[in-house]
């Protein structure tokens, strides 16, 4: 089992990637988020660093899908 982490995603504002990662933490999916703004002092700092959203390697083709699913393709299934 690997130990490694991966960037999923990045994003421009802390507050998108704070929802993907709940959706994932919902899933059973470890996650974190690395973010570069000075403690949150600085939010525009997400258009040069942008935030990042880790997951463990074996982790990251059900985190992609999970991030991948809409919430209608959700309510088609039985």
């Amino acid at each position: 089992m690997s130990r490694s982490l991966i960037v999923l995603r990045r994003f421009t504002d802390e507050i998108s990637a704070q929802i993907a990662a709940a959706a994932l933490e919902a899933n059973g999916v470890p996650v974190q988020v690395s973010a570069d703004n000075a403690g949150g002092m600085l939010p525009s700092m997400g258009l040069l660093f942008p935030v990042r959203l880790l997951v463990r390697e074996e982790d990251e083709a059900i985190a992609r899908e999970i991030l991948d699913t809409s919430v209608e393709d959700q309510d088609e299934e039985p």
